[in-house]
C-alpha cells in the first residue's frame, strides 16, 4: 500500500511497510522545499503523524551529514557532540528510541574530545573498572568494524617507586585478580623486556595490566556520531543551548541561538561548558565541575620509530604517563598543584587561543619523564599541548538525573580522559532514560552527592588545584583529607573543637572531628593528621582512648553532619506518605521512633533512616551526611500529586551531639534535673542546662548506652559546655567519627554507601527483620516478598581476623577479595578494629562460588546460615597478596564485660542510622 503526506507529495511517494517510510525520489530541489515543512508557515501540519514521520524519515535518509534547520520536537535532546554524549545517542538508538536530537555549538568533537591521551586504564576501583570494561570493548568492536580508530590493547605498566605505593597496587591488584582482571606483579628485568626504554633502577615493583588500550579520541567520536546517525539520531551543528525550558520543576523544551525545541528529556553533556549552562536553567541546576589545564608533550625521536605496541606507563610518584605516538612519545601528568583553565573565570568564546603552553609550569614533570625515559632526552622539538578538562570536586565522574529538574540527565566531569569512560557511561545514562532507574551501581558517580556549595567558583577553583594530583596519589583509606577549600561547612562546635585538639575530616563539605590529639597544647598550630598508613594508624592510640571513654565513661561526638527532614500534613495524610516509601511499620506513637529502610522497586536501599514521630500529623527523619541531597530528592519526587504532604531540610538548624556510655544516664539526669529513664525508641524535649527543647532520643550510633541529643543549634555551645564540665567528674572525653566508625562495625551495624546501596536489598544485609511485608504496599514489597519466599543469592558476613596481628600485618581497609576454600566468595565492603575483641574486623558480602557461572536465571545459588558457617569451609582475605584466614559470624561475636563504676540500669536498643 502506499502512504503519502499531502504537504510533501511533489518530493516524491513514500512506502508505508512495516511501519518504516523511504523516499523514492530525493533531490536538492526537493530538499529545499522539504525544508519549508519546518517554516512558521506550516506549523499548522505539526498536528498530521503521517507528514511528521515523512519530516524525520527523510532528514535521516537525505544526508550522512548534520542538519541546518532545528527540528521543533523530539523526544531528547542531548547537548555536546563530544564522545560522550555520542556514546550516549548511540546507545539510545541502539536501545530502540531515535528521536534523539544531538546540538553541537561548534563541529563534531569540537570540544576536549579533539585530542587527548587516548589511554584506557582498567586498573581503577571497580565501579570505574567496570565503565571502562565496557568502553574497551565497544571500542575493539567499532575497530573490527572497520572504523580506524587506532584501537590497541597494548597493555599498561604501573610503576612503583616506594614500598607504600607498592602496597596501595597490591591493594588493588588483589580486588582486581580475584574479579576477572588478568594484572601481575613484574620485576625490573620483566619490565624492561615489556618497555625497554624504562629505567628501572629505582623502583620497588609494577603490576603489568595486559588488557589496557589505547585509541584515537576523535576518530572514536566520529564513528560514534556516525552510527547515532545511521540508527536516527539527528545532529545539529553550529546550535547553542541558551537554556533549557522547564514547566513544574520538569524538562519542557530547549532554547537555542535557532530556535526553540520542545523534548522530554534532557542531557547535558556540554564538558567545560557544563556548570554554565546548569546555571542558565530556572530552576538552576548545580553542576560542579571546572576545566583545569591538562598538559602533554609529543615528542618524535631520532632513528626509527618505537615500537607501537609498546605498554603505556603510569609512573604514579612522578605524576606522569606514558605512550607510543606515532612513532615517538607522548607524555602527560596529573601535577600535584594544578592550574584551573582561563585563570578560572568564563570560557572565552575563542577559547582555544586562550590556551597557555606553560613550559615553565610542566618542566619539573618534563625531567621526571626524562629520568624515567632517558631516550627522551634525545626528543626532536617536543610539543607541548594544553589539553583542558573538567574536574569534579571528588575526582568522580558526575552522571545521573538532576534534583532540581525532572528528565534533566548529565554525564560529565571527566576528569582528564573523555574517552576512557565515554563507553560505559553512555550506555549507563541511556539505559537509565529508557529504564526509569540506573541498571548498574553508579551511586559513586551521582550528581545527587552534591550541594550549592560544591558548585561555588571559588571553591571549584581551589579544589581543582588538588584533585587533579590526587588522581596519582596514594590515597591512604580514611587518612587523605583534601587540603584546599575547607573549613566552608562547620558545626557551632567546630572551634571549641579545633582548640581542644580535633583533627578534621569533610564529608559533605562539612568539618567532622575525626580523632582528637589528646596531648594538643592549644597555644600551639591545630594539630594535622600524621603521614598515613595501610598498617596500624599513627593516630591509633588516642581512638583507643576514646573507645574507653565510651565503653568506661561518658564519649561525647559531634555528628551534626545529619542530614535532618521534617515531613508534615494538615491531618494524617503524612502517615499515609511514609507507609507508602518505607518498608517498616511507621504508624508508630507520638513520641516513639522507629528505624526503617526506603526501598525501590527492587527491594534496594534508597535510604536507611530514622523516624521520630513528633505529633500525629509530623515526622523528624534523620539519615546519612551524604543523603542529604539525594533522599530530599527521592521522597519529593514521591509526594502525593495534591501536595497534602510537605518535607523541609532543618540540616542546619540543630546540632547533634552523642551522649555515649553507662554514665551518660548519670550525666543527663544530673544536666537536665529530670528523670532519662527512656524506653528504647522513645524521645521527649528536655532542658539542659539553661537551654529548653532540646531532643533527647533514646538510641546512639555506637551499641553502647546512652543518647542523642538534638539541639537547637544557638544553644549548642552551652549544652556542650555543660556536658563538659559537668562530666568531668564522670570522665567525660570528645571522641571523634573514625573511632565511632570502628565500634559502629564491631556491632555489626552496616553502613550507607557500602553496605547498604539501591542495589542491596534488607534480607542480603541482614536487615530483614524491619520490613512488615504484613503491610499493605510500600515501594519494594512484591521484590522483597519474592525474595524471602526464594532466598538470597548473597548474605552480608562479620569476620574476625584471628590470626592477623595488627600492630606488624597491613590492616584491612575495604575491597579486599574473601575466598571460601580457595575460591573468591566475595568483597569486604568495611573493616577496622574491634576495640573489645582487640583484633581485625570486616563486613563482606558472601556468594557461592559458581554464581558468575550460572548460566540461566533460574539458577539460584541460595545463601544460607548452613553454607556460611560450614565447618569444613575454610575463608581467607587477601591483604596487599597475602591472604590471611578469617573467621565468619553470622551474629555479634560474644563481647567481654568492661568493668564500670556502677551497674547498668539503662542499655538502649542498638540502631544503624548512618553518619556517612
Amino acid at each position: 500500500m502506499i502512504s503519502m503526506c499531502p504537504k510533501c507529495a511533489h518530493l516524491g511517494r513514500v512506502l508505508k511497510h512495516h511501519h518504516s517510510f523511504k523516499f523514492y525520489t530525493k533531490s536538492s530541489s526537493n530538499e529545499r522545499a522539504f525544508s519549508g515543512c519546518f517554516t512558521k508557515e506550516n506549523e499548522a501540519d505539526k498536528n498530521c503523524s503521517l507528514h511528521n514521520q515523512c519530516v524525520r524519515t527523510y532528514l535521516k535518509s537525505s544526508s550522512t551529514g548534520s542538519d541546518t534547520i532545528l527540528p521543533k520536537q523530539a523526544q531528547v535532546v542531548i547537548c555536546g557532540a563530544g564522545t560522550v554524549a555520542n556514546s550516549v545517542a548511540y546507545h539510545l538508538v541502539q536501545n530502540g528510541w531515535n528521536d534523539i536530537v544531538v546540538l553541537e555549538q561548534d563541529k563534531i568533537g569540537s570540544g576536549t574530545s579533539n585530542f587527548g591521551s587516548g589511554t584506557l586504564g582498567l586498573f581503577k576501583p571497580i565501579a570505574d573498572r567496570n565503565l571502562v570494561m565496557y568502553s574497551i570493548k565497544l571500542y575493539r568492536q567499532l575497530q573490527e568494524m572497520g572504523y580506524d580508530i587506532g584501537f590497541k590493547q597494548c597493555g599498561s605498566v604501573n610503576l612503583a617507586q616506594t614500598k607504600d605505593r607498592m602496597v596501595a597496587l597490591k591493594r588493588r591488584m588483589a580486588y582486581h585478580q580475584a574479579t576477572g582482571l588478568h594484572c601481575e606483579v613484574v620485576g625490573s628485568s620483566e619490565l624492561v623486556r615489556l618497555h625497554p626504554y624504562l629505567h628501572t633502577s629505582d623502583l620497588e615493583g609494577a603490576i603489568w595490566v595486559p588488557e589496557d588500550a589505547v585509541a584515537k579520541p576523535l576518530a572514536v567520536c566520529e564513528a560514534l556520531a556516525k552510527l547515532a546517525k545511521e540508527g536516527g539520531a539527528r545532529y545539529v551543528e553550529k546550535c547553542k543551548v541558551m537554556q533549557v525550558l522547564t514547566e513544574n520543576a520538569r524538562v519542557k523544551g530547549i532554547q537555542t541561538n535557532l530556535g526553540t525545541i520542545l523534548c522530554e528529556y534532557f542531557v547535558n553533556c556540554a564538558g567545560m561548558w557544563a556548570r554554565e549552562l546548569g546555571l542558565q536553567c530556572r530552576p538552576r541546576v548545580r553542576i560542579p565541575a571546572m576545566p583545569a589545564d591538562h598538559f602533554y608533550v609529543t615528542a618524535a625521536l631520532p632513528g626509527e620509530a618505537v615500537d607501537s605496541w609498546l605498554p603505556c606507563v603510569r609512573d604514579y610518584d612522578s605524576h606522569t604517563y606514558a605512550r607510543e605516538w606515532e612513532g615517538g612519545f607522548m607524555v602527560g601528568a596529573f601535577e600535584l598543584e594544578a592550574k584551573p583553565s582561563f585563570g578560572g573565570a568564563r570560557i572565552p568564546d575563542e577559547w582555544r587561543q586562550c590556551l597557555q603552553q606553560d613550559w615553565t609550569h610542566f618542566k619539573p614533570l618534563w625531567e621526571k619523564a626524562v629520568h624515567r625515559f632517558p631516550l627522551l632526552a634525545e626528543a626532536i622539538s617536543p610539543f607541548l599541548t594544553n589539553s583542558p578538562d573538567n574536574f569534579t570536586p571528588d575526582g568522580k565522574w558526575i552522571l545521573g538525573e538532576t534534583p532540581e529538574v525532572h528528565n534533566y540527565f548529565v554525564a560529565v566531569g571527566m576528569n582528564g580522559n573523555s574517552l576512557q569512560g565515554a563507553g560505559g557511561i553512555g550506555r549507563a545514562v541511556a539505559e537509565w532514560l529508557v529504564e526509569g532507574e540506573p541498571t548498574t551501581e553508579l551511586l559513586p558517580f551521582s550528581v545527587q552527592r552534591f550541594l550549592d556549595l560544591h558548585n561555588n567558583r571559588h571553591y571549584l577553583e581551589e579544589r581543582v588545584k588538588e584533585v587533579v594530583g590526587r588522581h596519582y596519589c596514594v590515597l591512604y583509606p580514611m587518612q587523605a583529607e583534601y587540603k584546599h577549600a575547607r573549613g566552608l561547612r562547620c558545626s557551632p562546635l567546630y572551634s571549641l573543637l579545633q582548640q581542644r585538639g580535633a583533627v578534621f575530616g569533610t564529608r559533605m563539605g562539612y568539618e567532622r572531628p575525626l580523632y582528637f590529639d589528646s596531648t594538643y597544647s592549644s597555644e600551639g598550630p591545630p594539630p594535622e593528621m600524621p603521614p598515613g598508613s595501610f598498617y596500624k594508624p599513627k593516630f591509633f592510640d588516642f581512638m583507643k582512648e576514646e573507645y574507653i571513654a565510651c565503653r568506661e565513661g561518658v564519649g561525647i561526638i559531634d555528628m551534626s553532619s545529619f542530614s535532618k527532614i521534617q515531613i508534615t500534613s494538615a491531618a494524617t495524610e503524612v502517615v499515609d506518605y511514609l507507609q507508602r516509601v518505607c518498608s517498616n511499620d511507621v504508624n508508630i506513637p507520638v513520641g516513639g521512633i522507629v528505624h526503617t529502610g526506603m526501598q525501590n522497586e527492587r527491594g534496594g536501599y534508597e535510604n536507611d533512616c530514622m523516624l521520630v514521630r513528633q505529633a500525629h500529623n509530623c515526622y523528624f527523619m534523620v539519615s546519612p551526611t551524604s543523603q542529604q541531597t539525594r533522599i530530599f530528592e527521592w521522597m519529593r519526587r514521591h509526594l502525593p500529586t495534591d501536595m497534602s504532604v510537605s518535607i523541609n531540610d532543618m540540616t542546619s538548624m540543630y546540632t547533634v551531639i552523642n551522649v555515649v556510655g553507662p554514665k551518660s544516664q548519670e550525666l543527663m539526669a544530673e544536666l537536665s534535673n529530670s528523670d532519662m529513664k527512656l524506653l528504647p525508641f522513645t524521645y521527649k524535649k528536655v532542658n539542659v542546662g539553661y537551654a529548653s527543647d532540646v531532643m533527647v532520643m533514646s538510641f546512639t550510633h555506637t551499641g553502647e548506652p546512652g543518647y542523642c541529643l538534638y539541639i537547637p543549634s544557638e544553644y549548642a555551645l552551652h549544652v556542650y559546655d555543660r556536658l563538659m564540665t559537668v562530666g568531668h567528674d564522670f570522665g567525660a572525653r570528645d571522641v571523634g567519627c573514625l573511632t565511632q566508625r570502628f565500634m559502629r562495625i564491631e556491632r555489626f551495624i552496616p553502613l550507607w554507601g557500602e553496605e547498604l546501596t539501591s542495589l542491596i536489598t534488607p534480607f542480603e544485609a541482614g536487615g530483614g527483620f524491619r520490613v512488615k511485608l504484613d503491610k499493605e504496599y510500600f515501594i519494594g514489597k512484591f521484590a522483597l516478598k519474592r525474595q524471602k519466599e526464594q532466598g538470597v543469592t548473597k548474605r552480608l558476613v562479620y569476620f574476625t581476623l584471628d590470626e592477623t596481628d595488627p600492630d606488624h600485618h597491613i590492616w584491612p581497609w575495604g575491597g579486599e577479595p574473601l575466598y571460601r576454600n580457595g575460591e573468591f566468595v566475595g568483597t569486604v565492603t568495611t573493616a577496622g578494629y574491634g576495640f573489645t575483641l582487640e583484633k581485625l574486623i570486616c563486613l563482606g558480602f558472601i556468594h557461592h562460588p559458581g554464581l558468575s557461572k550460572a548460566s540461566r536465571p533460574s539458577e539460584r545459588l541460595i545463601v544460607t546460615n548452613d553454607f556460611i558457617m560450614d565447618r569444613s569451609a575454610t575463608y581467607h582475605i587477601d591483604l596487599a597478596g597475602q591472604r590471611m584466614p578469617v573467621k565468619p559470624h553470622i551474629h555479634v561475636p560474644p563481647f567481654a564485660m568492661s568493668s564500670v563504676d556502677k551497674p547498668r540500669r539503662y542499655r538502649p536498643t542498638l540502631v544503624s542510622v548512618n553518619v556517612n
